[in-house]
């Protein structure tokens, strides 16, 4: 039997969530019969590895140092196959103007925006409202802030705790979309209704928090078309295994609506209430089998 190390947990914002996703996966591979060591990842992993001597690695980490290509580089360094995208794939993801870059290049709709540092905001920058914040290179829309148009709020009001520069971006209003890929094919698409604001980390991570519609009510051609950018969005960045793209369907104004990427997430969650699982399940395919499928996946060439 395969003995198959999970990689969870870590010291980014999405800890909890990573664990919830390596917990569950680990389960999973255990039920289908591998050996499984999962870990709780710290800063002395490559000690840790060298112990357990795993044939692979399945990487639940999420957000920072484990989704953003560090992993990957050491995994690659000691030659563990491993699961996912690798270093240059998941570094542009996770870099968001990056991202926006090379998707604007491939000929993918993107937001208007732009980077501004913590010095421009504090002189006074400005940008036409509405519109968001995010960090560079966060995940599961930790650290968002949206601003609409009517709201008494500028740059400068806003909490500021990840690091010198954030991304500015015009909010697309409109639906939720979310394609998950699977290997070099898109599953499928769901639309998510969140019951607060927008969908935030307690929407994705909160039982009751948001309306899953699957798949999602969309106008045949435009369903195609929401794959159609989520596959592109994958092979654009260079992504492997399974990667989840989220887009804005804005179908506010008249004629046919438009769809803007917003984010390849190259390591999307594995929890009960995340999505891949649920794209897979309407098509057929157990969590279990996604699982495994990710894990014989793996390997050092990403």
């Amino acid at each position: 039997m395969k003995h198959v190390a999970v990689l969870m947990g870590g010291w980014s914002a999405e800890r909890e969530v990573s664990i919830r996703s390596g917990l569950a996966c680990a389960e999973a591979l255990k039920k289908s019969g591998y050996r499984v060591t999962p870990i709780d990842v710290g800063r002395n992993i490559a000690e840790t590895l060298a112990e357990v001597r795993p044939d692979a690695c399945f990487n639940a980490l999420h957000g920072r140092y484990g989704e953003d290509g560090y992993i990957q580089g050491l995994l690659e360094i000691m030659g563990i196959p491993y699961t996912h995208s690798g270093v240059l794939a998941s570094a542009l993801a996770m870099d968001k103007p990056v991202a926006k870059t090379l998707f604007r290049e491939a000929g993918i709709p993107v937001a208007d925006g732009r980077v501004f540092t913590r010095q421009e905001i504090q002189e006074g920058a400005t940008y036409p409202k509405p519109f968001v914040v995010k960090p560079l290179n966060e995940g599961s829309s930790v650290g968002v802030t949206i601003i609409l148009e009517d709201e008494n709020m500028s740059l400068q009001d806003l909490p500021w705790s990840f690091g010198d520069k954030v991304l500015v971006e015009s909010f697309i209003p409109g639906r939720e979309i979310q394609v998950a890929v699977m290997g070099d094919a898109a599953l499928g698409a769901v639309e998510i209704r969140p019951l607060g604001r927008f969908y935030d980390y307690e929407a994705k991570y909160t039982d009751g928090k948001a309306e899953h519609l699957m798949p999602a009510p969309l106008d045949p051609t435009d369903y195609e078309e929401a794959l159609r950018l989520a596959l592109l969005a994958h092979q654009t960045l260079g992504c492997r295994g399974v990667s989840r793209s989220d887009l804005r369907f804005d179908d506010t104004g008249e004629g046919r609506g438009k769809f803007y990427m917003l984010e390849t997430n190259t390591q999307p969650g594995m929890t009960s209430l995340s999505l891949v699982p649920e794209i897979a399940g309407y098509c057929g395919i157990t969590f279990e089998e996604l699982v495994c499928w990710i894990v014989e996946d793996a390997s050092c060439e990403r």
